[in-house]
């Protein structure tokens, strides 16, 4: 298996060695000692800070998905009414992971290239009254970054719950869960915050709480045991103690370097990565900068390139990026700037392999 040198994909990122070490220690038992609840709430404290959320935090063994399907099924039903905000394959996605759970679900969708318009969400929220409205922040196969506090806004007029994947954005990107009333928050371990896909995150407000009770969802995924079962020491399962130790490394680094220089970073290395791609001649998608995330940039391939020749190339010299899914497989690939990989000696090699394949 090659180990490549220049990693740039878009999740699961490069964990860096003070993170990695985390997993060569042997702990005890997660189900009964003091020490790993400690660990618990300090790292659930700490995500609070970084998420910008008064809200309580759950953190979950298993990857990212998880808290999306696990948000889903804890306060949907069948026959509830759920509005889905699409402006990439995720937001759709989410829409129809609710119709498979039996809701009813509207879309408001928008096309992969371009990022939510606040107005027809409102227009719908207003005539539909959904329980819930879904949004994704960071659309990772579109590179995209999507607004967020006038969607919350929406939601609290129409008394709807908030659902918000920001998997590819939080830690990297300010996402403010109390400002745009997010009622659930959904983070998973392997995008900024350097971690293999081992954890899921979700922010809960009291109003999802509610909601969580009354519906009464058992499953591994569950929301409820997480209400009250790290303050009573009493999990559903037996956690990954060394993912959550990797996990309180990984948030002091953040900590430590400051949010502010951390979403500096982000951004700089992205409009680096945007600056180099242009100089070559590769077309950005979209074509917009102010759609841009900071994590992550999408790019069509090269004319004159197929997607698998493009790949096999960077992959010869090192160099691993992401492919795509959909209706944008073989057309647009992806940078993975997020977390570790927001490095700009890191991306000036990746640039360099670039310009070399391309000619």
């Amino acid at each position: 298996m090659q180990n490549y040198q220049i990693p740039l994909v878009p999740g699961p990122v490069s964990v860096p060695a003070v993170v990695r070490a985390a997993y060569t220690i042997d702990y005890g038992s997660a189900d009964l000692e003091d020490e790993f609840f400690a660990l618990y709430q300090r790292c659930a404290q700490k995500l609070q800070t970084i998420l910008g959320a008064s809200t309580q935090v759950t953190i979950q063994t298993g990857e990212g998905m998880l808290a999306l399907w696990g948000a889903l099924k804890s306060t949907v039903q069948p026959g509830d009414r759920v509005l889905a905000v699409g402006a990439g394959l995720f937001g759709y996605g989410i829409g129809e992971m609710a119709q498979q759970i039996g809701a009813e679900v509207e879309v408001v969708g928008f096309p992969f290239d371009s990022i939510v318009d606040p107005q027809p969400v409102w227009e719908a929220a207003r005539r539909f009254r959904p329980k819930m409205i879904t949004a994704v922040h960071c659309e990772t196969p579109s590179g995209t970054l999507n607004p967020l506090a006038e969607l919350g806004q929406i939601c609290r007029e129409v008394d709807a719950l908030f659902y918000v994947d920001f998997v590819a954005s939080g830690g990297g990107v300010p996402v403010d869960v109390d400002r745009c009333a997010i009622d659930l928050g959904l983070l998973g371990s392997q995008k900024v915050l350097s971690l293999p896909p081992d954890l899921s995150m979700v922010t809960v407000s009291n109003r999802a709480w509610d909601v969580i009770e009354a519906v009464g969802y058992a499953g591994y995924d569950a929301l409820a045991p997480w209400r009250t079962g790290p303050a009573q020491k009493y999990l559903p399962y037996t956690h990954n103690w060394n993912a959550l130790a990797a996990l309180e490394v990984s948030l002091d680094l953040l900590l430590a370097e400051g949010l502010e220089q951390v979403y500096a970073r982000h951004t700089t290395v992205a409009a680096a990565c945007r600056r180099a791609l242009t100089e070559m001649g590769v077309r950005l998608f979209p074509a917009r900068e102010e759609f841009n995330s900071p994590t992550v940039t999408a790019a069509y391939v090269p004319d004159d390139w197929t997607w698998r020749d493009l790949d096999q190339a960077l992959r010869a010299h090192g160099m691993a990026v992401g492919g795509n899914y959909g209706e944008l497989a073989g057309k647009v690939f992806r940078i993975g700037h997020m977390g570790s990989q927001a490095d700009m000696e890191l991306l000036a090699q990746g640039m360099d392999v670039l310009r070399r394949v391309l000619g």
